[in-house]
């Protein structure tokens, strides 16, 4: 256990009791407990005043999340030089998919990726196609249909949850998305709750560590931060795949219980 979840847990304590010596209910007492555990989980996150205008003034690890590209901004996800940028079909070759599985495109938009996991994953497969913008599913759903698609499934998550099926998932795939998340530490406990034993979660950045990478600083991450973030969950660096031109891919496993 943590020095951090040590002391919360304490203090926890100390205001249960401090209700029961008011003579408070149970049912009051375990309203009061909750609320004092969410003040806590809250203060996993820190925000400033002053901050960078690309981004919203929530901090996570000392890292500043960056603002979300919304559904107006849709054609850029499908720009016709986005395969030499980034090396799209590469990417996906690199997760090295096994046809048959279960593919979870968080952050999905247009389907950009979605329709490239989902020839990978081939027909006994799936892919679970999640956004938190009905828009943006609109959008990838009519795209699926003029191709012919049928093994994307569409997903509305929230800020917090993206609503896919426990144990259920066999590559999570975040692209440049993670970085933009409100509540990361949320979203990706409930990314891990998703996956099989074993299951791996790629996190694609553009890479922070380069300042020729032409992307603003707040909508890139170094490998260094990513793996501190990650560490806060039930999972275990595997390898970071640098054969990208702008972006590098790390591969994470879900630890064994």
């Amino acid at each position: 256990m943590s020095f951090g979840n040590a002391f919360s847990r304490s203090w926890l304590g100390v205001w249960v009791g401090l209700l029961a010596c008011l003579g408070l209910h149970a049912a009051d007492s375990s309203a009061a407990r909750s609320e004092v555990a969410a003040t806590f989980a809250t203060n996993r996150y820190e925000t400033r005043i002053e901050h960078d205008p690309d981004g919203i003034g929530k901090f996570y690890q000392g890292r500043e999340i960056a603002q979300v590209m919304g559904h107006q901004a849709a054609d850029w996800l499908e720009r016709p030089e986005r395969e030499a940028e980034e090396h799209s079909e590469q990417l996906v070759r690199e997760l090295k998919i096994v046809p048959g599985q279960t593919v979870a495109d968080i952050g999905a938009g247009t389907g950009y990726y979605s329709r490239r996991l989902a020839s990978r994953a081939g027909p006994r497969g799936k892919v679970l196609a999640e956004d938190i913008q009905p828009e943006m599913l609109d959008l990838l759903t009519n795209r699926m249909a003029r191709a012919g698609i049928t093994n994307v499934v569409p997903v509305l998550g929230t800020e917090k949850d993206p609503r896919l099926p426990a144990a259920s998932v066999d590559l999570v795939l975040l692209v440049d998305v993670y970085h933009e998340f409100d509540w990361p530490w949320e979203m990706m406990s409930n990314i891990c709750r998703s996956l099989k034993p074993h299951g791996r979660v790629a996190l694609v950045e553009f890479r922070g560590e380069d300042s020729n990478v032409p992307i603003k600083r707040l909508h890139k991450m170094t490998e260094q931060q990513a793996k501190t973030e990650m560490s806060m969950l039930p999972l275990e660096w595997v390898e970071t795949i640098s054969a990208l031109p702008w972006q590098h891919i790390l591969i994470f496993r879900a630890r064994s219980p």
